[in-house]
């Protein structure tokens, strides 16, 4: 099914000037880098090529990628690289995560994964481990964890909810008419929809979170209906960013979406009663996840 293309941009060439970054100088980002080389570690800042790796890096975040580089699922928006691992795990990454969180000194961590559908349990059980050993090494830190949808299985997802994150999130990552163009065929609107209700029927005190990027041809209408399904399941927090294409072999950009137009869904989606919204054109999923909001409403709940 091909995308339908109401304006074309070129967006490797002209990105509008809001969307423009600048280069880490900061002493924090080359610390991280230096941790994250020892160990062996990935993060989906550099997986993903996010705009914000700068920024983040510098305040002392990073979004650390569980489960290798390589993705069992080939999304059209995103650039890490689709390969079976066959079941291939690095069974001391909990160890090594939990060491160089605890180096790097940050105290709110957010950890993602590449999609493992050849795992048994999508690498529930791995990611578990990795929650319980940061815990063990830093027992004030909060944690916040951005899973896939873990093909529907309910046990997979209790593993994970059982060691207790502070935020869970999962991403419908576009609106339900695009979902079958922008994602893997694997994946579905309604599957990411039932994995965040069935977070909040299992344990309704953790803070769920999704992502929606814009700019691939969405109406208002779809990105409306999206919030509201979103609503619907009891999501906490929204994020709403630029998608940006990674290279020419990824969908194209169809809009650049103005500035002010971010305000204008976060006020929709504060209005329709979401805990926390972030939105603008280089927000991220995972963008600056230490938000004063978030960690000091964790902190006081």
């Amino acid at each position: 099914m091909k995308l339908p293309i109401l304006k074309e941009v070129d967006s490797l060439k002209k990105k509008p000037h809001w969307l423009k970054t600048k280069l880490p100088t900061k002493t924090e980002f080359k610390t991280i880098k230096k941790v994250l080389n020892k160990q062996n570690l990935h993060t989906v800042c550099e997986e993903a090529f996010c705009p914000n790796h700068a920024e983040c890096w510098e305040s002392g975040t990073a979004t650390f990628l569980l489960m290798g580089s390589y993705c069992t699922r080939s999304c059209r928006f995103c650039d890490v690289e689709t390969r079976n691992p066959h079941q291939q795990l690095d069974s001391e990454e909990p160890m090594k995560l939990a060491q160089s969180i605890n180096e790097i000194g940050i105290k709110y961590v957010v950890l993602t994964s590449v999609t493992r559908d050849d795992l048994p349990d999508g690498g529930a059980s791995h990611i578990s481990r990795c929650i319980l050993e940061i815990r063990k090494s830093s027992p004030n830190i909060l944690i916040e964890v951005l899973i896939s949808d873990l093909q529907g299985d309910l046990s997979a997802l209790r593993k994970i909810i059982e060691t207790k994150p502070n935020v869970l999130g999962h991403n419908i990552e576009t609106t339900e008419s695009l979902t079958s163009i922008v994602r893997d065929k694997r994946a579905s609107f309604k599957q990411s929809i039932k994995v965040l209700e069935n977070i909040k029927e299992i344990d309704p005190q953790v803070l769920t979170k999704s992502s929606i990027m814009l700019g691939l041809g969405e109406s208002e209408k779809d990105i409306l209906n999206a919030l509201k399904e979103l609503k619907r399941v009891k999501v906490d927090i929204v994020t709403l960013g630029q998608y940006l294409q990674p290279s020419r072999r990824h969908l194209n950009v169809v809009d650049y979406i103005e500035p002010r137009k971010f305000e204008y869904w976060k006020k929709v989606a504060l209005e329709m009663g979401f805990l926390y919204v972030a939105s603008g054109p280089l927000v991220r999923s995972s963008y600056k996840a230490g938000e004063f909001y978030i960690k000091n409403y964790l902190e006081k709940r």
